[in-house]
Parts: structure tokens; C-alpha cells; sequence
């Protein structure tokens, strides 16, 4: 007992003298121009005691009585140190520093400051992220990187735009960048990953940037690092937004009923009288049209519904006019076939985050959920996200750390990827006439609704199922009812991704360290689709698929770095290996005949038609380097490089060699720039290098295949499907870059102008084979193709004054695409034609003339100009109106001339107002929507309103041939008609907040700083022609399918 009392009196005497040696030292620390900064990093000398800057730039830290000097440091300024001598109060301002320019950029396997980076990158950082209300990490990149490009978002909740970086690298294999987060390889969608969480992303353009990645890194890298927690007072973040969202891009303008029926009855008309055989009076065939011929049908038969409220031989005069007396029988507002699939969508997105560091740990845990309902009944999807990232320090010489995610997701579609498909209801609603009512109307009480056992209003399905109705004609698909397809049938997925990495940290020498890493991406995801079996392709029995995919990726990776310090000379070097496994299991089955509705399970279903299961495995070994050298932060040179051995390919061919050489010079640095007035920095760099492309190949491309379950239901067979060519090699390229990196009135105006030529070879293409060989094709590499583009970024500081900024950021880019080496002399594939010396998507097409003043029939510029169809213009030109005489020839491209984003920001005091636009000059689009919509009369389809300027009577000067239900395939042949100038003007976002900065917010206690907004995503694009979307596809051609949102947003957000 008295050793215990003992021993505790000297614990309590060591901790007085302890104490007795411990003083505090307080400060405000504030910027050149007087303001308090908050959350400035100050950390005593003895580096054991640290502490950050409140809201009113105070701090108050301990320090042991003999520590020299504090350190002042903070994102965006100079680090000071203060010495401390006898001082209880230090205050100090702290210098701005640009940030541009000090900035650290992610790169491959590791970290370089942006002043003595020799690549080509493009971050976006955190700070940035907060003047806009983003939802995804692909609208965090539109418009802001030069030299990428996105497809515009579908509106479905959850879905994630295509990227295109510097052109395209392939023309049969795939042209999206390889996705890093947090080091490791990424499988699953960018749409999976939470916002709140990304703390920058890059994206590496050039091959001295992505040469490390080898073998997948051909069309760019994007790089994607997740917060971690910062060293001191820990914080909490609390995030809430509010949205609705509507369609973002109106309808194409279609004619109304009234306006309708003339054109449908001219156009019936006009088939009688215009008809090679046998054609008919003019006035004959106005009378059969209108319905006065006995025993021959009028336009209202052909239509099958008499929308007004006159006998149907009494709504068409004989003079193609509507009766003046007719008014519709059905209510307009059952016509309109979209209303009752829309609805207001709502979006609500709660997340909560609680970071901070105490020691050597800094630790990051975070907690998000979004529930989105779209703006399509039975389209919507909710998320949820967790991530927790935790980093220590444990010994001088060892760092560990660990950052996992976990999301769960599930959503419902609404069958909209089938563009030109009648599941798809917003083609079906776009393309159906607009005298088909979606209600059931009796015929024998006009204008009253019929009713179910129920008492519920019937959908009409248009095929005579409800006794009296009519049947639709094909043109308005009767018998298919997008309204009630969309209540009845049901398209849902549920997905569980788990994304994380683990590493160790050794120092073993001075400046040499080991860092070795273990990443896991996982995905699990359900599909299933079912289709009712009371309408539409599931009936009578209904039908369901039930698809279940697996797949795995880990990564191991052993890197060793070192660098060295001498003088002016700086190195460092890297030496890794790395091993990616990835597997795949996929199981599907089909069943058909629903016993119990409402039930989707298989066994709920009698018979089996289709079930098939695989497994895939790929596998990837490498090793690589790198070497960085500069002299005396004036002269920088890089080289790096890697080999991968890949599963894909055979032996002989497995392994590829890739790698980049780099350089810069600061010019700025020199003598004679010393005296420069106006110029801050001039910066040249230099790249060259080779990178591959192995996505988009199948994991067995080289090898024969064969394929189970021939006839296996008395006799098993197998019998071989494909035939395989162990000579294939990866897609690969190459790519040289020329920067010039400047700064200006002391880096108020900085920006970069690049010039890239990147060269992609070995192609892959299907190679015909003879029919004596039982193959049609096989896979070769012959191919060539490259891309020469120029880029020009520009960031400005219109204004700087202490209470106002002005802050413009511009980017444009161009560049040309060209194909130089194909398997054969041409290919045609749609709209386009493959030739070397043009490029991926220039449009080969008929040459579209016009129309025949004379009879209004279209007109083509003729390729055999000696036909009998050959007419002469008045212009003196040879031309046809038969589609096969139609000359063909290159006509444009989809490519624009120049595409890019400019983002405007304003802040004052505590108000910030950002714009962001993203915009594209030249490129033409096929507008194969705008085409749909200009028939000549197929009864039943929609029209678009540009047919009431069509040819009526000889004479008439037009654009738009006559309406002609028999030629309906001669005057809306593919041709240059389509053809619309893609230059749009898109406002993407507009994010208005105010920031309750050194205020006490509502006098509520413990909360450190809040932030409300308000924003619009999807303002409004102005483009040649309503309801057209050029950024909809990188190929030019339009398609009716789920339109961008727009998104009206609320939130706010607390730090505690």
C-alpha cells in the first residue's frame, strides 16, 4: 500500500513539473488585406502540438516552454514560421500564394506540384465544387477540362453520360477513359460515387500522365480522390438538398388535331391522284378522301377514329379543309399522351461527414442518401453511400491507412433505352397521332368515357379489345398502350458496390520508402424485367428475365519510391509492380406464364425459355518505373514506363511495352525574363509516348470458342462459334503534346495553349471470311487512325477587391480526326462511311436537291444522269426523285469545330454567384427525330408543324415535298435533309448561395459556419431547332429517349 501512495505521489509530481513547462500562446491570423482566415493549420515547433483558426481566425495553442517557433500554413498561402521567444500573443497575416500554380496534381501512383509537372492534366478541386450544386462527377467535369467531352445525361435517375477525352481512340473497341479512385482501378459507374465525398478530380490527358497505367489507359485517365480528414479541431459537415425536376428540353413542335387531319386527308388524296397506276381524278380523289364514294374508304376509315363530333363524311370538305363546324369529341387533354406518364420528379439528398486528425491519425467518415423520383412515373432511384478513410502515423518510419465505401442502390426504368422502340414511351407518346385518345370514349354516347366492372376510366388499347372501339392503324401501333405498359410492366435493378484500399507506408532510408497497397472494387447487381401479360410483348402469359451479376477487381501493387535532394538537382524515382484480377459471374433466366401477379420470382412462372450462366476471369500483371529530374525548379525532365502482361491475348503476344518521355522549361526563370513587367510565367512542355487499349475485347478474342447447349434437349451438343487469331494485340497509341503554360499581371491571368497529335494503330476490326470456312468473321488488328486537336484554357481574376471577386474561367478545344489505314477500301455503317482520309463520323449520304416545283416530288442530285428518271432543274442540275439514282457523297461531320465551357463566379462578402456554361460550334447532327416527325403521311404517326409549309399546288416554292401516303419511303429517304448545324449554347448551371461566415447563424450555438443556396442544373440550351439535342451523341444522331432534367435546387449546409 505505501509503494502504491509512493508511486502515485511521483506520477502526480511528474505531472505538475509537466504542466509547470506547458504555456499557451493565442493569435488572430489574418490575411494581407486584414481579414480573419479560418481554419489555418498552427503547429508548434516540437511538432507534437498543433491547432487551427476559428471562424474569426483565432487560436490558442499549448506549447512546452521550450519549443523555438510556431507554423502558420494554410491552402492558398505562403507557410510561415514565427519564432517565439517570451510571446503569450502572436498575430500575423498571412501572404496568397496561387494556388494555380502550388497546387498538387494526383497522377499515377502518387503526387506532383503543379509548377514542375511536364504533363498534361486538368484538376478540379474541392473549393470548386462548392460555387455549383453538382450530382455526379461527370457534371463536375462537363465544360470545365478542356479537351474533354460528354454526352448530355439522360434524365433517368442514376444514369452516367458517356467521356470522351481528345478525340476518339477506336473505332470498334471502346473510347472511355479508365476511372482511378483512390489509386485503384474502378469498375463500377462514376454515378456511384458521392460528391460530398470527392475532394478533386483530374484528369490525366497526355501519355507522360497516363503511360503508368499501360494497356487501359489509351483514351485518358480520370482520377478520382476521396476526402480525408485534416490535422486539428475535428469538424462536422451536414448537407441537405432539395430538388425538382422537370424536362429539360421541350418537345419538338407537332401539329394539333385540327391541323392534323388536313394533312393526313391531302396526303391520302395525293396517293390516289399521284399514283403510277391508275390514278385518279384530282377532284374524284378529294371526294374518295373525304369519305364521299361509296364502297371506297375515306381518310377517317384509314384512320380508324373520328375525333369530331360530325359524321365522318362530313369533317374533310372535298377542298382538303376541316369542317368549320367540327370540334373534337375527345378532350384535348386525353390527346396529350405525355401528360399521364410525367410528374413533378423530386430529389432529396441528405449527407453527413465527421473529419478531423488529433496526433498522428486524421480520420474521414461519411454517410450519404438520395432518393430521386423522375420526372417519368416508374423511373427513379435511391442510394446510399458510406466511406470511411483513417490514416495513422504509428512510427516515424511506417504509415498505415485504410478508406473504404460501400453503396447500395436500386432503381426503376421506365424502358427508355430503346430509342426508336414502342416499350420506349417517349417515342411511342412523341410518334402517335395526335386524334388517338388514351381513354376509351363510348361510341355510342360521343364525348363520355367508358367504364370498368370497377368504375374506373378503360385505357384504349386501340385494337378493338373493348367491344364498339376501333382499332388504331400502324402508324399509331394499335393494340400497344405506352400508359398502361409503363403501370403494368416494371424494368428494376439493385446493386452492392464495395470499393476500398488498404497500404502500409515504410521509410527504410532517408528519402527511400516502400508503400505497398491492397484495392478491392465489387459489385453485385440484379436485374429484372418483366412484361405484362394483358398488353404488349409479355402478353397473354407476361414474361420475366431475371439477370444476376457478379464481378470482382483487386488490385495489388508493391511500389518503391525515393528522392533525393542535391543542391539545385531534384529526383525521384519510382519502381512498382502491380497485379489486377477480375472476375466476372453472370447468370440469366426467362420465364414466361405469371400464375400469381405481382410476383416476379421464377417459380411464380411455368415455363423456361432461355437460361444461360458464365464465368469470366482476366488478369493483368505489370511492372513499371518512373524517373523525375529537375534543376533547379527551372529545367524538368520525366520518363516512365511499364509493362503488362495480359490474359487476353495469346503467349507469343501477352506482354507490351509502353512508355512516355516528358519535359519542361520555365522560361520565366531565366535571366533575361527577370524584367519582365506584365509576364509571370512562361512555361514550355514537351510529351511523347505510347499507351494501349485492351477494353472493349472480349476476355477470350484470341483463342476458338465454343459454345454449350446445341439441341441439348435429347442429343447434348457443342459445336464451335467463333474461330480465334492469336495474333491479336491491344488497340495502341501514341501521342506527342506541346504546351505553353502562362501567367500574367502576377499570375491574375493564367492558362495553357496545347497542341496534341495522338496516333492509334493496330485497329481492331471483323474481317470477312469465305463462306468454305463456316465463319463469317474474325478479329484482326488492321487499322489505323489519329486525332490533331489544339486546346486552349484560360482562368482570369477579373476583379479582385475586398469585398467583391470576379473570377472567368474559359476553355475551348478542337481537333480533327483522321482515318489512315482500314481492312478494306470502304465501309459503310449507317449514316456514315469509313475511308482513309476522313474521318470516324463524316456522314455519307444522298444528296438531297429539293422539291419539284412542278409536282412536289423530292429530288435528289442524280448519280446516273443518263436514267430515264433524270430530271433537269431549272439551275440546269441533273436530278432524280428515285432513292436508288440518288448520288451518294460525303457530307460534313458530326465533329464539331470547336467545343468547350466557360464558368463565370462572383462573390461578394458573403454572396457567390456561379455560372457555367458548356457550348460547341459546327458539327452537323442527323436529326433522325426531326426526320421521323416529317413523313409524308404514314396514317396515324404525328407530324411536325414544318409540314404546313409543304407543296400544295404546282408552283409552290418549298422545302417540303407534298404529302403523299405512297411515297412515304422516296421523300423521307436518309439523305443531307436531315442534316442540322449542332451548334449549341447550353447554360448549364446557375448556383446562387450566401455563406453565414463569421456570423453566429440564428444565434444557434456550435455551429461554425452554414451555407444556403439556391440552383438550377439544365437552365436552357439553345440550339437550330426545338426539341433537338445535339450533345445527346457523339455520332450526330438523334433519338427519342429519356431528355435531360432540369433541376431546381434548395439546400444548405452546416459545419459544427
Amino acid at each position: 500500500m505505501r509503494k502504491a501512495i509512493l508511486t502515485l505521489l511521483v506520477v502526480f509530481g511528474f505531472v505538475l513539473i509537466a504542466t509547470a513547462q506547458e504555456r499557451s500562446i493565442n493569435g488572430i491570423v489574418t490575411n494581407d488585406k486584414g481579414t480573419p482566415i479560418e481554419g489555418v493549420s498552427v503547429t508548434s515547433s516540437d511538432n507534437k502540438k498543433g491547432t487551427k483558426t476559428d471562424k474569426n481566425g483565432s487560436y490558442t495553442i499549448t506549447v512546452i516552454t521550450n519549443a523555438k517557433s510556431l507554423l502558420y500554413s494554410s491552402v492558398g498561402f505562403e507557410t510561415q514560421r514565427k519564432n517565439i521567444s517570451n510571446l503569450n500573443t502572436i498575430n500575423l497575416a498571412l501572404k496568397a500564394t496561387d494556388s494555380r500554380l502550388d497546387e498538387i496534381v494526383v497522377v499515377a501512383y502518387g503526387t506532383v506540384k503543379k509548377d514542375n509537372f511536364t504533363g498534361s492534366a486538368a484538376k478540379i478541386a474541392g473549393n470548386e465544387f462548392d460555387k455549383r450544386t453538382l450530382t455526379s462527377v461527370t457534371n463536375a467535369l462537363t465544360g470545365s477540362v478542356a479537351g474533354l467531352s460528354t454526352t448530355s445525361s439522360s434524365g433517368q435517375p442514376g444514369s452516367t453520360p458517356a467521356i470522351r477525352v481528345r478525340g476518339f481512340g477506336s473505332i470498334s473497341a471502346s473510347n472511355e477513359p479508365l476511372i482511378v479512385v483512390d489509386g485503384i482501378p474502378a469498375t463500377s459507374a462514376l454515378s456511384n460515387i458521392n460528391m460530398d465525398d470527392v475532394e478533386s478530380l483530374t484528369v490525366l490527358k497526355d501519355a507522360a500522365t497516363t503511360s503508368l497505367y499501360g494497356s487501359r489507359a489509351a483514351n485518358g485517365v480520370v482520377m478520382v480522390t476521396t476526402k480525408k480528414g485534416k490535422k486539428g479541431k475535428s469538424v462536422i459537415n451536414f448537407k441537405y438538398n432539395y430538388s425538382l425536376t422537370s424536362r429539360g428540353i421541350p418537345n419538338y413542335d407537332r401539329v394539333s388535331a385540327e391541323e392534323y387531319m388536313p394533312l393526313m386527308w391531302e396526303s391520302y388524296r395525293n396517293s390516289l391522284a399521284y399514283r403510277a397506276s391508275t390514278p385518279l381524278p384530282l377532284a374524284t380523289a378529294s371526294n374518295q378522301a373525304s369519305g364521299l364514294v361509296a364502297g371506297q374508304n375515306g381518310i377517317i376509315d384509314l384512320l380508324g377514329y373520328n375525333a369530331f363530333n360530325l359524321p365522318k363524311a362530313q369533317v374533310m370538305l372535298p377542298n382538303g379543309t376541316l369542317n368549320p363546324s367540327a370540334s373534337l369529341v375527345y378532350k384535348r387533354e386525353d390527346l396529350d399522351w405525355f401528360d399521364p406518364i410525367t410528374r413533378n420528379g423530386t430529389r432529396n439528398e441528405y449527407s453527413l461527414n465527421y473529419g478531423g486528425g488529433e496526433g498522428k491519425t486524421d480520420y474521414f467518415v461519411s454517410g450519404a442518401y438520395t432518393k430521386e423520383n423522375g420526372y417519368i412515373k416508374r423511373s427513379d432511384f435511391e442510394r446510399a453511400n458510406a466511406r470511411i478513410n483513417v490514416n495513422s502515423q504509428l512510427k516515424d518510419w511506417v504509415k498505415i491507412g485504410l478508406n473504404f465505401g460501400y453503396i447500395n442502390s436500386k432503381g426503376n426504368f421506365a424502358s427508355t433505352d430503346g430509342s426508336n422502340s414502342i416499350v420506349n414511351p417517349f417515342f411511342f407518346a412523341a410518334k402517335i397521332g395526335p386524334i388517338f385518345p388514351y381513354y376509351a370514349y363510348d361510341p355510342a354516347n360521343p364525348g363520355s368515357y367508358k367504364f370498368d366492372a370497377n368504375g374506373n376510366k378503360q385505357y384504349d388499347f386501340g385494337n378493338s379489345t373493348i367491344a364498339g372501339l376501333p382499332t388504331r392503324p400502324s402508324g399509331a401501333y394499335g393494340g400497344r398502350h405506352t400508359i398502361a405498359e409503363n403501370e403494368l410492366s416494371s424494368e428494376f435493378f439493385k446493386r452492392n458496390v464495395f470499393n476500398g484500399r488498404a497500404y502500409a507506408e515504410i521509410k527504410l532510408l532517408n528519402g527511400l520508402k516502400f508503400t505497398t497497397n491492397i484495392g478491392a472494387d465489387i459489385t453485385n447487381r440484379l436485374d429484372v424485367n418483366f412484361a405484362n401479360k394483358v398488353i404488349g410483348d409479355g402478353a397473354p402469359a407476361g414474361r420475366v428475365t431475371r439477370e444476376n451479376t457478379n464481378n470482382s477487381g483487386l488490385t495489388f501493387n508493391q511500389l518503391l519510391n525515393y528522392n533525393k535532394k542535391a543542391r539545385k538537382h531534384n529526383f525521384d524515382v519510382l519502381a512498382g509492380h502491380e497485379s489486377y484480377q477480375f472476375k466476372e459471374n453472370y447468370l440469366a433466366t426467362t420465364r414466361q406464364g405469371q400464375i400469381v401477379d405481382n410476383n416476379l420470382e421464377l417459380i411464380n412462372f411455368t415455363t423456361t425459355t432461355n437460361a444461360t450462366s458464365k464465368e469470366d476471369n482476366y488478369n493483368l500483371e505489370s511492372y513499371f518505373g518512373n524517373f523525375r529530374y529537375d534543376y533547379n525548379n527551372k529545367y524538368f525532365f520525366t520518363l516512365g514506363g511499364r509493362t503488362d502482361g495480359n490474359s487476353k491475348y495469346s503467349k507469343k503476344f501477352r506482354w507490351g511495352k509502353f512508355w512516355s518521355i516528358s519535359a519542361a522549361w520555365v522560361l520565366t526563370k531565366e535571366n533575361f525574363f527577370n524584367n519582365s513587367k506584365y509576364l509571370s510565367l512562361l512555361k514550355l512542355r514537351t510529351s511523347y509516348g505510347t499507351t494501349g487499349n485492351d477494353a472493349g475485347i472480349g476476355y477470350y478474342a484470341s483463342k476458338n470458342l465454343y459454345t454449350l447447349g446445341r439441341n441439348n434437349g435429347l442429343t447434348p451438343g457443342i459445336y464451335q462459334y467463333t474461330v480465334g487469331f492469336d495474333g491479336l494485340l491491344w488497340e495502341s497509341n501514341k501521342q506527342f503534346d506541346l504546351a505553353l503554360d502562362f501567367g500574367i499581371l502576377k499570375n491574375r491571368i493564367t492558362g495553357s495553349i496545347e497542341y496534341y497529335k495522338r496516333e492509334s494503330d493496330n485497329l481492331l476490326f471483323d474481317i470477312p471470311l469465305p463462306n468454305s470456312s463456316g465463319f463469317s468473321t474474325i478479329l484482326k488488328n488492321i487499322g489505323s487512325m489519329n486525332n490533331k486537336g489544339i486546346e486552349i484554357s484560360i482562368n482570369a481574376d477579373v476583379v479582385r477587391y475586398k469585398d467583391f471577386t470576379w473570377n472567368i474561367a474559359v476553355n475551348a478545344s478542337s481537333f480533327k480526326n483522321n482515318i489512315t489505314k482500314l481492312p478494306q477500301a470502304e465501309i459503310i455503317t449507317g449514316t456514315k462511311k469509313l475511308m482513309v482520309g476522313h474521318s470516324l463520323y463524316d456522314y455519307w449520304l444522298r444528296q438531297w436537291y429539293g422539291v419539284d416545283p412542278a409536282d412536289g416530288v423530292a429530288l435528289y442530285r442524280a448519280a446516273n444522269t443518263s436514267a430515264a428518271d433524270v430530271r433537269t432543274s431549272a439551275k440546269g442540275d441533273f436530278v432524280t426523285p428515285n432513292i436508288n439514282n440518288a448520288l451518294y457523297d460525303y457530307s460534313g461531320s458530326a465533329i464539331p469545330d470547336w467545343y468547350g465551357g466557360i464558368t463565370s463566379t462572383f462573390n461578394y462578402k458573403g454572396f457567390s454567384l456561379s455560372i457555367l456554361a458548356n457550348w460547341q460550334k459546327g458539327g452537323l447532327t442527323y436529326d433522325d427525330t426531326y426526320a421521323a416527325f416529317m413523313h409524308s403521311g404514314t396514317y396515324g404517326a404525328s407530324l411536325h408543324r414544318d409540314m404546313l409549309t409543304r407543296w400544295q399546288k404546282p408552283g409552290d416554292i418549298t422545302n417540303v415535298p407534298r404529302m403523299d401516303n405512297g411515297q412515304t419511303g422516296n421523300f423521307g429517304a436518309v439523305s443531307t435533309r436531315w442534316l442540322t448545324d449542332a451548334s449549341y449554347f447550353n447554360i448549364q448551371n446557375i448556383t446562387l448561395g450566401y455563406d453565414f461566415k463569421n456570423t453566429n447563424f440564428f444565434n444557434i450555438k456550435n455551429i461554425n459556419s452554414a451555407r444556403f443556396y439556391i440552383a438550377i442544373e439544365n437552365v436552357k440550351m439553345f440550339s437550330k431547332r426545338q426539341g433537338m439535342n445535339p450533345s445527346q451523341s457523339f455520332t450526330g444522331l438523334t433519338s427519342i429517349g429519356y431528355l435531360p432534367a432540369k433541376v431546381f435546387n434548395v439546400g444548405l449546409n452546416f459545419n459544427f
